[in-house]
């Protein structure tokens, strides 16, 4: 389907005091891609998130979602909050509950499932957010990264169609970052649409399908990341720099006369459109969770000792640890395999089938935007 998932017209919004925050917003969301909505602090992005899914009810214009006006009603907003769940920046806002299953565990009751579902989609979501082992721990205990996994995996477990988290990565490390990142990842390869708000140019230059920009209540920008960052002055008016690969990028171009065109997000790519690298390329495996041991790894090990290993995604990183594995990449593999084989190393990348299909379709861009033709073998 090619319409929107979401969709707001003329969308108005004044706080009681009179403060307008939202003016005339008109936006359309894509279905199956991941948006970022940037702006500065005070731009409005909490307050759109708050209509996504009807908390907030606008003073004028409407919201669509599935091409459906969203209504106000009891059940109408039951419908609409099963489709689209919203992680907010602070995980207090919405944890009540006295453990972490209870409160993942809180929507999908209050949307009357069997209770063989709900721990079903319980134990899922929890898996995913690396908090299984702990899940009968006190919420009141918890570090403010983990409580932000707790508001995470709540809106995991409602299985929505869309996911909205409001400054997600604001207050963690970047370890951290890395993971939420990869996890909306893997969301979005499940088909879910995945938006979130954010002032880090950095993440929405190199993750983001397509960013939409609000500054002062309304929407300046919709389009590629690449778009908007080609007017710099635009960005610094609203007081965001550019994110340093598109700088770097924009410096070379014109040094040495070439089109800014193709967009490197990673510094491989910068390379490889700059002919930096002229070595010998390492090759580039995969070997599926599925199949993981200890003895296996012990074999690969021994037939190809001089190899990096890498672990990307929830799961082969949960496997990992439970098996002791000592590999060289547990966070952002895919861009330190780049940067392994430009230095001809060969790289085996463990993860399951749809991260085998993703980083197929990242070395397919690879190939066709900077004439890097990368085979991923498998094992």
């Amino acid at each position: 389907m090619n319409d929107p998932v979401l969709k707001t017209e003329e969308l108005v919004y004044t706080y009681p005091n009179g403060t307008v925050a939202l003016e005339d917003v008109n936006l359309e969301i894509p279905r199956g891609k991941k948006i970022i909505l940037l702006g500065p602090n005070g731009a409005g992005k909490s307050t759109l998130f708050l209509h996504f899914n009807g908390i907030l009810r606008p003073r004028s214009g409407k919201v669509y979602l599935n091409g459906k006006e969203v209504r106000y009603g009891k059940k109408d907003l039951e419908e609409v909050r099963s489709k689209v769940s919203l992680v907010m920046q602070n995980p207090d806002d919405q944890i009540f509950s006295a453990t972490i299953e209870e409160d993942v565990a809180f929507g999908p009751m209050n949307m009357g499932l069997p209770r063989d579902e709900v721990e079903r989609r319980v134990n899922e979501a929890l898996d995913q957010v690396d908090l299984y082992d702990i899940r009968e721990k006190p919420t009141q205990q918890l570090s403010f990264g983990q409580r932000k996994r707790v508001s995470l995996a709540g809106a995991i477990a409602m299985r929505p169609e869309v996911l909205v988290m409001d400054e997600p990565t604001a207050g963690l490390d970047s370890r951290m970052v890395h993971e939420l990142l990869e996890l909306a990842d893997e969301l979005n390869q499940q088909g879910m649409t995945v938006i979130m708000s954010t002032h880090d140019v950095e993440t929405a230059y190199a993750w983001a399908d397509e960013v939409r920009v609000l500054n002062k209540g309304r929407i300046i920008y919709s389009g590629g990341p690449d778009g908007f960052f080609s007017d710099g002055q635009r960005a610094r008016n609203m007081g965001l720099t550019e994110p340093i690969l598109y700088d770097l990028n924009r410096t070379m171009s014109r040094h040495r006369k070439m089109e800014l065109a193709p967009y490197p997000k990673n510094i491989f790519e910068l390379n490889q459109k700059f002919g930096q690298h002229t070595g010998k390329m390492g090759q580039l495996y995969f070997y599926p969770v599925t199949d993981l041991s200890k003895e296996t790894i012990k074999t690969i090990r021994h037939m190809m000792p001089q190899a990096a290993i890498g672990l990307i995604g929830t799961r082969a990183r949960k496997v990992g640890n439970d098996l002791g594995l000592q590999v060289e990449h547990r966070f952002d593999s895919y861009d330190e395999a780049l940067i392994e084989m430009g230095h001809g190393r060969d790289f085996i990348m463990i993860g399951d089938e749809n991260w085998r299909k993703d980083i197929e379709q990242r070395l397919e861009r690879l190939g066709s935007e900077f004439g890097s033709p990368i085979r991923l073998a498998r094992l």
